[in-house]
């Protein structure tokens, strides 16, 4: 492989002012963005980007999950093109970087080769994986899970979002539903750009984190049901509290992921109680249960121990208990050589860096299952992310996009 000579940078004044024009799609309430998959603002965002790809001289191709793929022709037709990206959606209170950053760095690097009138072997696309984010359509990376072989296409259709709206029919309503096979296309490697979304890179001082693997997760998803009683003319010993069961349970879960330090994180993250009113005992709950651990053993064990738990205080509370996986991937190890040519970059280009493993999950899990994939991490400010307080520096991004540019051009072979 040819590598970019280190005085090789892109653009960051440009790829900043792309980010916050992006950012101006689908604001948030305090400075971030609500710009939720399969929403008008995400077909808005959707927009744009292809613009942007199309004035770069990019063709654009779209699946029937709605994924972008914006290519720059090599100079081999027969040569895997060397994929780049991650996503545009955003949590309902999302930051400007979360995501974004990954696609638009990618952006960045096929002008900076149209800039350089730098020819490679190997085709480069940018990529815009559909519902990443899986807060409004479970589970998480949906799209990118279809294309790996993980999740049916009808199936990811059919998930349904809190009002009862489908994947499919939302897809079909923003118009972006592609006429390409989902997983059809191959790939020479994958690349994927994020924030840390974590303090660990900060704390450190480093300025790229080499993401040599990803945790692994468990959504499980437990119902309790009890009995809708008075809250004021109940006795204590006839209740069949569903709310006291929740309690119960997340406690529970803190203890199991304490329990496998520091291997091991837990809690919950969504709730919804019914029939939520002041005064009445709650007789239903469903709430969601978010385990990681890059030990697959450690994953297991908490997803047993959750539900035996359940089982004794559904019992022990008169309760109804049921438990049931709604997202889940094992732990990731990313490809060596595609891990190395990121560490290569780091140290060619003089940023400090350092070894680091995943904690949130990214499309780049499930697309290491079909071609070798790597991640390039950069700094957060105070770690903080899916909050629309979510910041990081030009800088740091311009580090981190410099970092992808070398990694994936090397990988993609300069033609001299």
């Amino acid at each position: 492989m040819s590598a970019p000579g280190d005085n090789l940078k892109t653009n960051a004044s440009r790829l900043w002012d792309t980010l916050m024009e992006m950012a101006k799609i689908g604001p948030g309430i305090a400075g971030g963005n609500n710009r939720q998959t399969l929403t008008d603002e995400d077909s808005e965002g959707r927009h744009l980007f292809q613009r942007w790809c199309e004035e770069a001289g990019c063709t654009m191709g779209v699946d029937t999950m709605g994924n972008m793929f914006a290519t720059r022709a090599g100079e081999d037709s027969e040569a895997l093109p060397v994929y780049v990206g991650s996503h545009l959606d955003t949590q309902p209170t999302g930051g400007k970087y979360d995501g974004v950053l990954g696609v638009l760095s990618g952006l960045e690097i096929i002008r900076t080769l149209n800039d350089l009138g730098i020819k490679t072997k190997h085709p480069i696309v940018v990529t815009n994986w559909t519902n990443e984010e899986g807060t409004r359509f479970a589970p998480p990376m949906l799209s990118s899970g279809v294309f790996a072989g993980l999740h049916a296409q009808d199936w990811a259709y059919d998930r349904e979002d809190s009002e009862g709206l489908k994947f499919g029919d939302e897809l079909r309503r923003i118009g972006w539903v592609g006429d390409e096979v989902v997983g059809a296309r191959e790939m020479h490697a994958f690349f994927e750009l994020h924030i840390e979304q974590g303090p660990i890179l900060e704390a450190e001082g480093k300025d790229i984190g080499v993401v040599t693997h990803g945790q692994g997760l468990n959504w499980l998803q437990v119902t309790l049901t009890g009995k809708e009683q008075h809250t004021g003319s109940t006795p204590m010993p006839m209740r069949r509290n569903a709310g006291l069961g929740m309690a119960k349970v997340t406690q529970l879960a803190h203890d199991i992921a304490m329990s496998h330090q520091p291997k091991a994180l837990g809690a919950v993250g969504q709730c919804d109680v019914y029939p939520n009113s002041r005064n009445i005992i709650p007789g239903r709950v469903v709430f969601t249960i978010d385990f990681r651990s890059p030990d697959f053993d450690i994953q297991a064990d908490m997803e047993a121990r959750l539900r035996a738990g359940v089982a004794e205080i559904a019992a022990e509370l008169g309760l109804e208990g049921e438990v049931e996986v709604v997202g889940h991937f094992d732990p990731v190890t990313f490809n060596d050589d595609c891990v190395g040519a990121v560490r290569r970059a780091a140290e060619r280009l003089g940023y400090s860096h350092m070894d680091i493993v995943s904690g949130a999950g990214h499309d780049a899990c499930w697309i290491n299952r079909v071609t070798p994939t790597a991640m390039v991490m950069c700094p957060c400010v105070d770690g903080l992310s899916h909050n629309e307080a979510e910041d990081i520096s030009p800088e740091w991004a311009e580090a981190g996009t410099n970092v992808l540019f070398h990694a994936v051009v090397e990988t993609a072979e300069i033609v001299t």
